[in-house]
């Protein structure tokens, strides 16, 4: 199968404060992008890199990618306004040039994501060869509660629960036409791609790719802090 890698940063990270976008915040003396890109560049099992960028930023993201000489990189494209339109922007472009779809597998990775390691790239490869969906999850610590107005109304069991993370992997019709459909439906606002397949192709199952808990996303200020502490107790490899 050809594998092409999606590294999404076509938001603008707003939560975490800063002038720029958070893709671009310098981690160990790289951009948070460039550490996503770098782990994909290093995956024997992807083929292709494919970056969503926010607008304005396409142009300075594509010249520092090739300065650094990451050979995968296809491609730096200008993202949509949500989440949901750049992965449509990404998946148009990758059909376009697609020999053949049902052979084209597809990673959706969010570019404020720099720990995603080699084991988890490596699986999510694996799983793509005999399923067709799949995302990378790391089981609950914590119970978790549904609530309402403020009151708890229930409780889970907790060995079900998994908290998601990227990437999300899918073959490249099945994304596709899970997204057609969302794109037809004004009520639903998907905040990632795993939930659009189990609403609108139930039918297909999700498999889980085991994560890690240092596959963390850079959110908020303080989680720049934690990144830092994670690079300096276990740097990875990548790069």
């Amino acid at each position: 199968m050809r594998m092409v890698a999606v590294v999404l940063g076509g938001g603008t990270g707003q939560r975490i404060g800063t002038a720029r976008p958070k893709q671009l915040l310098r981690l160990d003396g790289r951009t948070l992008i460039e550490h996503c890109v770098a782990a994909f560049e290093q995956a024997p099992g992807v083929d292709e890199i494919l970056v969503v960028m926010a607008r304005g930023y396409v142009d300075e993201v594509g010249t520092l990618l090739a300065d650094r000489g990451y050979g995968k990189v296809s491609g730096v494209i200008e993202g949509g306004a949500t989440r949901a339109d750049s992965t449509r922007v990404a998946l148009a472009a990758i059909a376009g040039t697609a020999d053949d779809p049902g052979q084209t597998g597809v990673l959706l990775h969010d570019a404020a994501r720099p720990f995603v390691d080699q084991r988890i790239i490596a699986d999510c490869v694996v799983v793509l060869g005999a399923h067709d969906a799949a995302g990378v999850a790391v089981p609950t610590s914590d119970t978790i509660v549904v609530t309402g107005n403020g009151v708890m109304h229930s409780m889970p069991r907790r060995e079900t629960l998994f908290r998601c993370q990227t990437p999300q992997c899918f073959r490249l019709p099945v994304i596709a036409r899970a997204h057609e459909l969302a794109a037809a439906d004004p009520g639903f606002a998907p905040t990632d791609d795993c939930g659009v397949v189990l609403r609108y192709l139930p039918e297909v199952k999700v498999h889980i790719v085991q994560g890690s808990e240092r596959n963390i996303k850079i959110t908020y200020p303080q989680d720049l802090v934690v990144a830092e502490t994670l690079l300096a107790e276990a740097p990875p490899a990548a790069g």
